[in-house]
């Protein structure tokens, strides 16, 4: 059985023949946000529908936090901390290393966010992250509210102060930087998910602002969710089929196909070449020939 499919030849160096595309753990309603925590050797991901952030081992999986607020996506600062999108609350938090949760940011301009989705955060210690209104647009408890915000893309400096760095954009969901931060990727998933537009738009950072957005890629089958870079600036994206990988100039370089549909993927493991994949109802994993942009 083969995992993977090469529409560049090149791609056959990222992937290695006899590495699987594994099931870790099943069993969820609709799992996202995973993160990599390597000092403590555990995968931490959402399972939205179920009010919980579960942990991941190679011992199996076990609850970290129940309830998280509808936790969706999540990555961690400079200081190793967990930083997370919460729909339930409509906000930005980060959690302290003595179990403490603070709220980063909640709101904009005096109105409250719509449901932060995705979250990144730069070298200068910056929280980056996405605000479609897709949490509150859904049955779940807690969820349903008034939307007062356009669909946007945030910037909280250091010193907490918030900005809207992107607002021409549908939906803005999953997002990520280059290698050396000279990029910003952004999924634009559309209104209603599959609605245009459907494609990832990348921009240009000059002074720490992104400027010059365009199309960058459109995947298909799907739309791209969830998002990351590998060390050679080659962008990962969640996909209908599996995860497909795009060279720096846009276009297919091959797919990991996995069979159910993909939200988000990260690299983790303890040399960063270990892509989990979260995937509807399970969590996958697979060792490439790549090294993956995260930090720490």
């Amino acid at each position: 059985m083969s995992f993977f499919e090469i529409h560049d030849p090149a791609f056959g160096a990222y992937v290695l023949g006899n590495a699987p595309v594994k099931r870790l753990a099943t069993g969820f309603d609709w799992v996202e946000g995973p993160v990599w925590f390597g000092d403590l050797g555990c995968l931490l991901f959402s399972d939205i529908p179920n009010n919980r952030i579960l942990r991941w081992t190679e011992d199996g999986v076990t609850t970290f936090r129940q309830p998280s607020n509808y936790a969706n996506g999540h990555t961690r600062d400079r200081q190793g901390r967990l930083i997370s999108c919460q729909h339930g609350t409509r906000s930005v938090t980060r959690t302290d290393w003595d179990g403490s949760v603070t709220v980063v940011a909640d709101g904009f301009d005096g109105k409250p966010l719509n449901s932060p989705n995705d979250v990144i955060v730069t070298k200068d210690g910056s929280i980056w992250f996405t605000d479609p209104h897709y949490g509150i647009s859904t049955d779940y408890e807690g969820f349903r509210a008034t939307q007062e915000l356009p669909c946007q893309v945030y910037r909280i400096d250091p010193t907490g102060s918030i900005e809207a760095v992107i607002t021409d954009m549908a939906c803005p969901n999953g997002l990520a930087f280059s290698p050396g931060e000279s990029r910003l990727y952004v999924a634009d998933t559309g209104r209603m998910f599959h609605s245009d537009p459907q494609h990832i738009r990348v921009y240009d950072m000059v002074g720490g602002r992104p400027v010059n957005g365009r199309v960058f890629h459109t995947i298909s089958p799907g739309c791209a969710d969830g998002i990351r870079c590998d060390s050679d600036g080659n962008l990962w994206s969640s996909a209908a089929d599996g995860v497909h990988c795009i060279a720096p100039d846009g276009h297919l370089m091959g797919k990991i196909l996995v069979p159910e549909l993909v939200s988000n993927i990260c690299f983790g493991g303890r040399a960063k070449h270990r892509l989990f994949i979260t995937a509807s109802t399970s969590v996958y994993s697979v060792i490439l020939n790549r090294n993956g942009v995260q930090w720490p």
